[in-house]
């Protein structure tokens, strides 16, 4: 298990209960250590709620890139059955960055993209760390015209530090691909929902979310830019990133009361890490709620519909 900072009192409970339980395991006589296992047990079961009942914007900002939680590959291996991965932009290449293809969500076709970061050192470098390249948008594009073409909701799952900013991306139109793919999620005529699995950054994130519902994970975050970004342009200072995370409003409770996004979905105690089955599973409840709340809608209505959302957006404020 991987401790975040501010875990590190719960790290030390949890790690003198194993102490216990295996000392337990080695000693040639019977030690009876259940009984202060289990006090530490309940003792570290308290101060992890006590420690994410209130979590503030920059823990948030942890948990929501724990290495642990569940990333783009494990939804589409649980939720998505009979998933064909489809590769390339037709124009330049294709990045492992974003993975998506057709499957069958509930026994229902659909076209599912993501942002993949890897869960090791080597995953982590195939797939850039979730950070797309042109090539990924174009890929996304290319899916998003399929899905159209053959009237198949499209489910995006968002995890992403932002879009590449490499000079390899920038010299084959970042800016560009990112643009045109965000225009193509509002020109589509069929569903288009988007989940919020981890870190939404930035336009790499919006491309994908300009959907007719947004729905965030619990303690992910959606912002223009990361806060140490934030800090480093109005601070010249990186270290101030806690305070950037404040200003930014970059949590889902406070997106859900600006109207940016839909929906919220709760996570299991001490974040998905923590129980990622869990996660993964109310995830693909709320996907299957968005869905049917836009099932059968005409075409020209969703397109409309997720204009006005987006030109909405800014008329809300969280001052009384």
């Amino acid at each position: 298990m991987v401790y975040l900072d501010f875990e590190k009192p719960l790290a030390d409970i949890e790690g003198k209960a194993e102490e216990l339980r295996a000392l337990a395991r080695k000693s040639e006589n019977t030690v009876d250590v259940e009984k202060e296992a289990t006090a530490l047990d309940r003792k570290s079961s308290d101060l992890l709620r006590d420690l994410y009942r209130s979590l503030d914007p920059w823990r948030k900002t942890q948990v929501a890139r724990h290495p642990d939680r569940p990333h783009c590959r494990d939804y589409i291996d649980a939720l998505f059955t009979e998933y064909t991965p489809l590769a390339g932009d037709r124009a330049f290449g294709d990045d492992h960055a974003v993975m998506g293809g057709l499957a069958r969500f509930n026994d229902a076709p659909c076209v599912v993209i993501g942002h993949e970061k890897g869960n090791d050192t080597k995953t982590r470098i195939h797939h850039n760390f979730g950070m797309a390249r042109p090539e990924g948008y174009r890929k996304a594009i290319r899916l998003m015209d399929l899905a159209h073409r053959f009237r198949l909701p499209v489910i995006t799952l968002v995890d992403t530090p932002g879009a590449y900013p490499g000079k390899g991306a920038e010299e084959r139109g970042q800016s560009e691909a990112i643009a045109r793919c965000t225009q193509k999620c509002l020109e589509i005529g069929v569903p288009l929902v988007s989940v919020i699995i981890g870190e939404g950054g930035s336009g790499g994130a919006v491309a994908f979310a300009t959907a007719n519902r947004i729905a965030m994970l619990e303690h992910s975050i959606y912002s223009v830019i990361s806060p140490e970004g934030c800090a480093s342009i109005l601070w010249k200072d990186a270290e101030r990133m806690r305070e950037a995370a404040e200003a930014l409003r970059l949590t889902a409770q406070d997106l859900r009361k600006l109207g940016v996004i839909d929906r919220i979905i709760a996570e299991p105690m001490g974040g998905a890490q923590r129980d990622p089955a869990a996660a993964i599973q109310a995830v693909g409840a709320e996907i299957a709620a968005m869905l049917a709340e836009l099932d059968g809608r005409k075409p020209a209505d969703l397109i409309k519909e997720r204009r006005q959302k987006f030109l909405d957006m800014g008329s809300k404020s969280l001052v009384a």
